[in-house]
């Protein structure tokens, strides 16, 4: 990676995308891969031997989205690259019962409520955390987030900011326990995923729901993610964060009315992208193919 002027920093030469480019920020988020590990390795020598020493590596992914990086790692380290595919799940069928979900989302028209959540391991600060719930209020969409209870509080609750709760009362929700994410992705009523870019939930908005994508990465591969999801494929809309990593509730109010707007023309442009990459990732055969070649590519490696 090599610094900018700007306080950036870009990928080495020969990466495949020019489009990623860390803020300074985001590349410190890295720094763990230096961190001795065990008996005085880093983390990086544990993965790079690993990938120096095997016969073959694997990524979870699929060509059509990643075959290029995929080609990368391939020349990197003089290595056959076998993909797995997505490896997504069903869809579940039936009601979101749920903390009472089902009858919750009902109440809005369909394609209007903005779905706001962060993963299992994401904890924010109480000032962030406040930005983010005044966002979603400035927004005047209904919405639903979940997120653990910010640092330093006991629960989500007693972290709002005053008078929250009584303004939000008929049009906001907010959990602090696990909920199942894809069935309410898949409900009519939600129109807009506001994500953490995790890579299961990248793969579950990209192949698996109709919503409306707003980014809003916290770490590591999350940030490349959303930069990949934004600018190469151009299916959702990042959130604009400062120099230190913080975003402001105008931020993210403005990234969730870009996609929901149905006049903008970056919304009906993610929106139509991300149409027909569903189309191609939910298509009849295309994971249970790329299961069965990757099970015949590990098959030819042992019997060589």
């Amino acid at each position: 990676m090599a610094s900018t002027a700007a306080g950036k920093v870009r990928p080495p030469l020969g990466y495949p995308s020019t489009t990623v480019v860390l803020h300074e920020h985001e590349a410190k988020l890295l720094e763990f891969l230096f961190q001795e590990y065990g008996k005085g390795v880093t983390i990086y020598e544990r993965l790079t031997k690993g990938m120096t020493q095997c016969d073959a590596i694997a990524l979870k992914t699929c060509r059509e989205i990643e075959g290029t990086f995929g080609d990368y790692i391939a020349t990197q380290f003089k290595k056959p690259v076998l993909y797995t595919g997505p490896v997504l799940p069903d869809p579940e069928k039936g009601p979101l019962e749920e903390h009472g979900l089902s009858n919750w989302l009902e109440k809005f028209k369909p394609g209007s409520v903005v779905f706001c959540a962060f993963g299992s391991q994401l904890i924010l600060e109480k000032k962030q955390f406040q930005e983010l719930v005044l966002g979603l209020e400035l927004t005047g969409l209904p919405f639903l987030l979940v997120v653990k209870p910010p640092e330093g509080t006991k629960s989500v609750e007693e972290a709002l900011p005053e008078g929250f709760k009584e303004r939000v009362q008929e049009k906001g929700l907010i959990l602090d326990c696990w909920v199942p994410q894809l069935k309410i992705l898949t409900h009519e009523s939600v129109g807009c995923f506001v994500s953490h870019c995790g890579y299961g939930s990248m793969w579950e908005s990209l192949a698996l729901c109709d919503c409306q994508l707003v980014l809003l990465p916290s770490a590591n591969d999350q940030t490349l993610s959303a930069r990949l999801m934004e600018q190469d494929l151009k299916v959702g809309v990042e959130v604009k964060k400062d120099e230190n990593g913080w975003f402001s509730k105008e931020s993210l109010c403005k990234a969730v009315k870009c996609v929901m707007d149905k006049d903008s023309q970056v919304g009906c442009l993610v929106k139509e992208n991300h149409r027909k990459w569903k189309e191609v990732l939910s298509s009849t055969g295309f994971m249970s193919n790329y299961i069965d070649s990757f099970i015949q590519n590990l098959y030819e490696l042992l019997v060589k």
